[in-house]
């Protein structure tokens, strides 16, 4: 695996972005962008990152905070708070950009976990170019109109026990969905917010996670036929 830092602009500043890929690159190498938690850019993410690495995929994980990373609560509160969708989303299109020129990717999957799950999803809603397939980890959940704007199919996995993105919210996206015939499918676990991070024992779930994770290395490898030239 090798790891190094991209370099890019955005509408509100400069930023970077973590990237971890195979030793290896090929015509066949998919690629997906990673948006981190309110807590920021931290090793967490970075290891998660080196997963998809090592799973094949070239892995881009964006720094929505410009450089702030926190452990505590209050601080990623006001920081998540403080970020405007807008700025978010500019700054994912320009990780995607600076990717794509570096690494001559066309498609991305994107992928996030909480407030990271939130931005990934309104990113496939939004975003005109680059993004093919979505894996959307206990994330917000955008209006209907933003919804019937999707860019490709959507893997939203959640856990029955969150109190945030609860079973009520994951029923009014299943009810969308389905009304609209829109591509997304749910997959629920039986844990709490956040139970992906095994840096949390007190959400963490194993099992949960592991399953989720062969689910969505499955989800990517099926919906991006990316094609990288060097």
């Amino acid at each position: 695996m090798k790891t190094e830092t991209l370099e890019f602009d955005t509408a509100g500043g400069a930023s970077t972005a973590y990237a971890a890929m195979p030793d290896e690159i090929n015509e066949e190498t998919k690629a997906v962008v990673l948006i981190h938690e309110y807590w920021g850019l931290d090793d967490h993410i970075k290891d998660v990152a080196g997963r998809y690495a090592d799973e094949g995929f070239i892995c881009i994980a964006p720094d929505l905070f410009r450089g702030t990373v926190t452990k505590d609560k209050k601080e990623a509160t006001q920081l998540m708070n403080n970020l405007e969708i807008e700025d978010g989303l500019d700054t994912i299109k320009n990780a995607i950009a600076a990717a794509r020129e570096k690494y001559e990717i066309e498609r991305f999957g994107i992928t996030g976990f909480c407030m990271g799950g939130t931005f990934a999803f309104q990113a496939i809603c939004h975003l005109e170019e680059g993004l093919s397939a979505a894996a959307i980890f206990y994330g917000d959940i955008p209006n209907e109109d933003a919804l019937k704007n999707l860019k490709g199919p959507v893997l939203f996995i959640s856990g029955t026990k969150d109190e945030w993105i609860n079973p009520g919210k994951v029923g009014t996206l299943e009810k969308i969905a389905e009304e609209n015939t829109l591509p997304i499918k749910s997959i629920k676990y039986e844990a709490d917010h956040a139970f992906f991070n095994d840096t949390r024992p007190e959400v963490y779930d194993e099992a949960a996670a592991r399953d989720a994770w062969v689910n969505v290395i499955a989800f990517f490898n099926e919906n991006l036929q990316l094609k990288v030239v060097l």
